[in-house]
């Protein structure tokens, strides 16, 4: 399996376990969605973590290999679907970062309620150097982040210090390596020590002031991204280029 679960002390713990980078694909997507519902599903539950194993990516992301005309639209709706079920859960969602956390890896702990990464974490959208774009985050960051930064994710495709991540409000806390652990147990803690009926009615009040627009504006994305990028020939070349470990020649078209 790519990914696992356990649950104790009324959390449940998911790792993505796909070595080195914690790569998504469609096997551990649809695994991923299966999990989410048993969570939703439970009452014995009040915050699910989610964390890379290994040490060295939270997630790099979709794999390339998904990126080509004929694969991305079951890759989008896999990718969307398990988006859409986070956003949902009616538990307390928890990003534990450690490491790089790019593309739809950014995306999915993007979709958490708390993102807490170390130190030496860092973040990027780096679609667009591969000739394509990151749906989710074109509909979303512009309101979370501010236009300003989110084009500057999105259209450059540089990598963001967990510090900077931090202070553009990307992400929730940053902790050395060290600590990581300890910090996700004081948070799931103080989260745990609530009641959960109220916790519950909060958040999804909360998540309802905050993505009142998000449904329509990630239908219009994925709607660019088919019937738009796709069509464009940079989009190919894009893919290969990274698959041959070089430059890509855009035809601009």
């Amino acid at each position: 399996m790519n990914i696992s679960m356990q649950e104790r002390d009324r959390g449940a713990w998911i790792v993505l376990d796909r070595p080195p980078l914690n790569v998504l694909n469609l096997s551990l997507l649809t695994e991923f969605r299966e999990l989410l519902r048993a969570c939703a599903a439970s009452d014995a539950v009040d915050v699910v973590v989610i964390q890379g194993a290994g040490g060295r990516a939270f997630s790099a992301g979709v794999d390339i290999k998904d990126h080509t005309r004929a694969k991305v639209p079951e890759m989008l709706e896999a990718v969307h679907g398990v988006i859409r079920d986070l956003l949902a859960l009616p538990q307390v969602t928890i990003a534990a970062v450690n490491g790089a956390c790019l593309g739809g890896g950014l995306e999915l702990a993007s979709a958490c309620d708390f993102i807490v990464a170390t130190e030496e974490s860092v973040f990027a959208t780096p679609e667009i150097n591969v000739g394509c774009y990151p749906p989710v985050a074109l509909a979303r960051f512009p309101g979370q982040l501010g236009y300003r930064r989110a084009a500057e994710m999105i259209l450059t495709g540089r990598r963001f210090t967990a510090a900077e991540a931090l202070s553009i409000g990307l992400i929730t806390r940053v902790v050395p390596a060290p600590e990581l652990d300890g910090a996700l147990e004081a948070l799931r803690r103080d989260l745990g020590g609530k009641s959960q009926a109220v916790l519950r009615i909060a958040l999804r009040g909360l998540r309802q002031a905050a993505l009142k627009d998000f449904p329509e504006a990630l239908k219009r994305s994925e709607e660019i991204y088919l019937e738009e990028l796709l069509e464009t020939e940079d989009v190919e070349e894009g893919v290969q280029a990274f698959l041959e470990k070089r430059a890509p020649r855009w035809s601009h078209r």
